[in-house]
């Protein structure tokens, strides 16, 4: 009872202090994730924003069990603890939100605060007000198409990564601000490093451990309706470890990268030389050291197409997860690689990468999807984003 009340009193502060005091020029709060470690395209925009306005009016909100981590391996940037008076005073009064998920529906936007969404995919699975019925704890399917259509409506900015995206989320956000036809920032670094050998052996001793062999990432999509009850959530591993490195090399990685609720519940026991699980590394640094991607419905395909490598589809759920959680925006069996349905499958498509006989077609389809859906990644959407809130900096 007292932590709700104290909790209603922190929002009446903070929401005062958002309609009555003035921005503070050039302050501007980067978020990832509502508040976990930098990355993604908040992270690559900063990392050049820096280059050009003083660092000490950029901030990055860090939840409080992340801090720790976050001051770790980021020592040189300005944390503070998310829902601290600190960050309340700060994101009340900054000049710039640059964020790539939705913030709390209670919090007030400074009216003279200019927020860039940045997002965070290119969507395969339906979005916001497009999603038929939602299967989230703790919400239900109007509540949660309310809450995101009035979250988008604060949105100043919203980069879209290729044509396909920007029309997805006109109508799926109900979006109606401006659009910045850029690319994904976060995928600059994939442009301009996806043919840099050298580049890619350091990544690999730095993750693996070793310059050897193939790496094949294992990027499944986050499900909605894993959850064994609201906040917990538990991880699927639709193939048998020891079945998957045999159809393999002996010195071939696998890299599995869940989602971060997810990561603490697989289990590698007795495979820990050959597999690897990558929950909070770089994502960019996963893709550039990978020769195979393996996936279902995630919108890492869109990413992971800039470089130009082979990928397998493995959506053994395809019939539940279609119907009855997301949907789709297009086909399915136009993604850039064959589809196993099941388990078997799987594994001869796996057998078959392994010994070469599908590579030079699975490259093709890579090439023909890539035309389409990353013709905007020019390597330059960091320093465009950039220019733009120099411009608008008062």
């Amino acid at each position: 009872m007292i932590k709700k009340i104290i909790s209603k009193i922190y929002k009446i502060i903070f929401n005062f202090t958002a309609s009555v005091f003035p921005i503070q020029e050039n302050l501007v709060l980067f978020e990832t994730f509502n508040g976990k470690l930098p990355s993604d395209n908040p992270c690559a925009i900063y990392q050049e924003l820096v280059k050009h306005v003083d660092k000490n009016n950029l901030y990055w909100g860090i939840k409080k069990r992340e801090l720790d981590e976050a001051r770790r391996q980021y020592p040189e940037l300005n944390l503070i603890p998310r829902f601290s008076v600190k960050w309340l005073w700060m994101t009340t009064r900054a000049n710039f939100w640059v964020f790539n998920s939705r913030m709390p529906q209670w919090l007030k936007k400074n009216a003279g605060t200019i927020y860039i969404q940045t997002w965070h995919g290119t969507p395969l699975k339906k979005l916001g007000s497009d999603i038929q019925e939602v299967a989230m704890p703790g919400t239900n399917t109007e509540q949660y198409k309310n809450n995101f259509i009035f979250e988008a409506s604060r949105w100043n900015y919203l980069i879209a990564p290729n044509e396909y995206s920007e029309h997805i989320f006109k109508h799926a956000f109900q979006f109606q601000n401006d659009i910045l036809e850029t690319g994904y920032p976060r995928n600059d670094e994939l442009v301009n490093n996806r043919n840099k050998q050298s580049l890619q052996n350091e990544l690999k001793e730095k993750i693996i451990g070793k310059k050897e062999g193939r790496v094949i990432l294992y990027a499944p999509t986050w499900r909605d309706d894993y959850f064994i009850k609201k906040g917990i959530y538990k991880f699927y591993m639709p193939f048998d470890l020891k079945k998957l490195l045999n159809c393999l090399d002996q010195e071939d990685t696998l890299v599995i990268r869940p989602h971060y609720l997810v990561g603490d519940s697989i289990d590698t026991e007795g495979f820990e030389d050959r597999v690897k699980v990558c929950v909070h590394e770089n994502i960019n640094e996963l893709y550039l050291i990978s020769d195979l991607l393996i996936t279902d419905y995630s919108s890492v395909m869109f990413d992971f197409a800039i470089l130009r490598r082979p990928m397998l589809f493995y959506p053994y759920d395809i019939a539940h997860y279609k119907e009855k959680l997301r949907g789709f925006y297009f086909d399915y069996n136009k993604v850039p690689g064959p589809i196993a349905e099941d388990e078997e499958s799987f594994y001869d498509l796996l057998r078959q990468y392994s010994s070469k006989k599908i590579v030079s077609h699975l490259t093709e389809q890579v090439e023909n999807f890539a035309r389409v859906y990353t013709s905007w990644e020019r390597g330059e959407a960091s320093k465009q984003i950039a220019e733009l809130i120099e411009k608008k900096m008062h």
